[in-house]
């Protein structure tokens, strides 16, 4: 079933080696790890666009180079403790796994988080723990964390989330109001926080208690 789609996998790859993506690691998990077998049927022969596909409850699979853009940014290390807000279908997250020594998951909508574990169980992936709950408070029993990915959009960084950062710890989330977000870059320094631009982008609110308090309205 897999080999069905290496052609169009591959030439995913060379789209996000176009848009800039250098890091040999992260380009060789996107490969390894296969796309299509985490979404949904009615969407698979979708699976290697690099663009958001639709996954139910009113969530997307992020678009492919966005994802790696995340991780290079990161520059994320093979020893790293990495905390993923929003598990959503669990492609990222599976490539996380491929990429740190572990990987802690939260998602607000349950039938999502199911659906991740029933997968990853099935690849035999086992440096991932996943959480139903509310991302905007993060994980605190597992923190600090090397690396924070935020797979959805708050009004402003969320406390929670820059206390569970170690220090040195990195953290990419968009911020900024509904329609558009900067994707700021948070490093924790010795005496505080600092914040890059990274670029402009659109993801979905982040729900919480530190995020968006309500969903959009249609």
């Amino acid at each position: 079933m897999s080999d069905r789609y290496t052609g169009q996998r591959r030439a995913l790859i060379g789209t996000m080696q176009e848009r800039g993506i250098r890091d040999l690691n992260v380009l060789r998990a996107f490969d390894e790890v296969h796309r299509h077998e985490f979404l949904p049927e009615s969407v698979r022969h979708r699976a290697y666009e690099d663009a958001p596909v639709p996954i139910g409850y009113g969530q997307t699979a992020s678009q492919p180079s966005l994802q790696a853009l995340y991780m290079q940014v990161l520059d994320l290390r093979r020893d790293d403790k990495v905390l993923e807000i929003g598990t959503g279908c669990g492609f990222q997250t599976a490539v996380l796994a491929k990429l740190v020594d572990r990987v802690y998951s939260v998602e607000r909508i349950r039938e999502l988080s199911i659906r991740s574990r029933e997968k990853l169980d099935q690849l035999r992936i086992s440096n991932v723990a996943l959480l139903v709950g509310d991302g905007t408070i993060g994980w605190s029993r597992y923190a600090p964390f090397d690396a924070i990915l935020v797979a959805a959009a708050a009004p402003d960084v969320p406390q929670p989330l820059l206390d569970q950062l170690a220090p040195g710890g990195r953290m990419l989330i968009p911020v900024g109001g509904r329609d558009m977000q900067q994707l700021m870059l948070v490093t924790r320094e010795a005496d505080g926080f600092s914040e890059r631009e990274v670029t402009a982008c659109t993801f979905v609110p982040l729900l919480g208690r530190f995020g968006w308090m309500d969903a959009p309205r249609a």
